[in-house]
């Protein structure tokens, strides 16, 4: 199967016209990301709850409404537009476009380690909330706000697996062998010290998570396709999302894997032809010399006994 199939039908189709029901997902997004309730955003801005909730839907009348929105939320009113490039300055944000991205999608494409993350267990959620609390702890403790964006977080990110579980669109994940064999080695972990006991769960959980993506190749279900890629690769994940009618390129600097970041970074969402050409080469480059199936599957089965064996004795 071509993974990249139709890119040139898929930029050709680029619609020039402005999407009033993007614009309203966007800003719900960065409202989202902001930790700013619909009736905080509404008083700032001297509407209605009922007005913003229109305005969020695409039901959009004024471009004043639109500069008042992103002076509050700070972002620039292009940005609000998705004018050019979308900068997403925190995870929230950034998550819930993916979701809102994801609806519309017939097929996705991703780099991300250790696995695309809706591939993953309902137990990696498990894992994905207790390291989300370490990095909590980390950063000098729980306070209210910080606890409702990780909350909130959770959320997007169990909406988007419960969602692709229903639609079930095209997936391809290309897994990097070295950010898979760290996973194994260290487990999901905030990447402080950690007692030894602690460390060790962390690790059989990540090898319970590895045998679940084993599984996935051995039994290859429909619409779904993992490469191991063995070579170097870029540094920051990214997705290519095909919808009916234009193509979308998100690449984030955000981390769901091995020492996951959901702090600090600034993910990027484009559709202009130039970035999605460029990474859909890379991504068909690193596909087509990728394992797959069965030979895929035995690579990750021998770093699994490698690892989890030595899990398992410690």
């Amino acid at each position: 199967m071509d993974i990249l199939r139709d890119r040139t039908a898929a930029a050709d189709g680029q619609a020039d016209d402005i999407n009033y029901s993007d614009i309203g997902a966007r800003l719900n997004a960065y409202r989202m990301g902001r930790n700013i309730s619909p009736e905080e955003l509404a008083a700032r801005l001297g509407i209605s709850r009922a007005a913003l909730y229109r305005v969020e839907k695409g039901d959009i009348r004024k471009i004043d409404t639109l500069t008042s929105i992103a002076r509050v939320l700070g972002v620039s009113l292009p940005n609000l537009l998705g004018v050019g490039v979308e900068y997403v300055d925190n995870a929230v944000a950034f998550f819930e476009r993916m979701r809102q991205i994801e609806e519309d999608s017939e097929q996705i494409i991703g780099l991300f380690g250790p696995v695309s993350y809706l591939l993953t267990s309902d137990d990696y959620d498990e894992m994905l909330q207790q390291v989300f609390q370490d990095l909590e702890r980390d950063a000098g403790g729980a306070n209210t706000e910080t606890s409702q964006q990780i909350a909130r977080l959770l959320d997007i990110l169990r909406q988007r697996k419960q969602a692709y579980r229903r639609r079930r669109q095209l997936l391809v994940s290309l897994i990097t062998s070295a950010d898979f064999e760290r996973f194994l080695q260290h487990g999901l972990v905030a990447g402080g010290a950690m007692p030894h006991a602690l460390q060790r769960d962390r690790r059989a959980m990540a090898c319970r998570e590895a045998r679940h993506i084993t599984a996935l190749l051995r039994k290859q279900p429909i619409g779904v396709q993992i490469g191991i890629v063995q070579q170097s690769t870029p540094a920051i994940g990214f997705q290519i999302f095909r919808q009916p009618n234009r193509s979308v390129l998100a690449i984030s600097p955000f981390r769901l894997g091995e020492q996951p970041n959901v702090h600090v970074g600034v993910g990027l969402i484009t559709s202009a032809p130039e970035a999605l050409t460029l990474h859909e080469d890379i991504a068909r480059t690193l596909w087509d010399k990728s394992l797959k199936g069965d030979d895929a599957a035995d690579y990750l089965d021998g770093l699994i006994a490698q690892h989890c064996e030595a899990t398992s004795g410690d």
